[in-house]
């Protein structure tokens, strides 16, 4: 029996843009087909490099959840391994080095885990939060997954999907832009009260003469 040969697993990018940094229900669609694709290629490559139909195959998609990355606040990542062959992945191990301790701090999970096997046609999932410790552009590059396809056979390497360049915003530029400014509003209604309480006043003044004249005469 001879084992798959190595493959880098193609799929979603990050749906973050660099100008608007939002997600967009656009890029949302061309991620649920980009990683369909994955999973057909993944099942179309065994076909064209493995002898033997009996040998586990695995798609790895990695994900940014958050719809903006902030400087200083919670970025998770998501993982999912999707085992696309007909018999049990063993030994696996996902390895997430892309991640700098300069540049990240782990606030939860872990960066290497392992999974003693992954049967065929199913699929597990795994994530990390991250928080940015710098603003600025960052590359998330992929995952190294090793494996191995069948008892017998040499450990397999894979990849996963490489969100790719994304811009980490500044705590700063966050707050300005999406914050409920609160305090803006509140110094906004000050603003506007003496602007209500003068008319008012004046009113209140005609209306009181008034009543006393009309006492008066009557």
């Amino acid at each position: 029996m001879r084992a798959c040969s190595e493959h880098v697993i193609f799929g979603s990018f990050f749906l973050l843009d660099t100008n608007t940094k939002t997600r967009t229900g656009k890029q949302c669609k061309d991620s649920s087909i980009m990683l369909l694709l994955a999973l057909v290629l993944g099942v179309l490559a065994g076909s064209v490099h493995c002898d033997s139909e009996s040998n586990a195959r695995l798609v790895v998609a990695k994900n940014v959840l958050n719809q903006f990355v902030v400087e200083g606040k919670d970025l998770t990542i998501l993982y999912t391994l999707y085992n696309v062959g007909s018999s049990p992945a063993t030994a696996v191990t996902l390895t997430e080095e892309s991640f700098s301790e300069s540049a990240f701090k782990v606030v939860h999970g872990l960066t290497s885990i392992k999974w003693k096997s992954i049967a065929p046609g199913t699929n597990v999932s795994h994530s990390i939060i991250l928080r940015p410790m710098k603003a600025g552009v960052f590359n998330f590059t992929s995952a190294k997954v090793t494996y191995k396809p069948s008892e017998e056979a040499a450990v397999q390497v894979a990849y996963s999907t490489g969100p790719g360049e994304g811009v980490i915003m500044s705590n700063k530029d966050y707050q300005r832009k999406h914050s409920p400014h609160l305090v803006d509003w509140g110094l906004f209604s000050l603003m506007c009260i003496p602007t209500m309480l003068v008319p008012l006043l004046i009113w209140y003044r005609s209306h009181s003469k008034y009543e006393n004249f009309k006492a008066k005469k009557n």
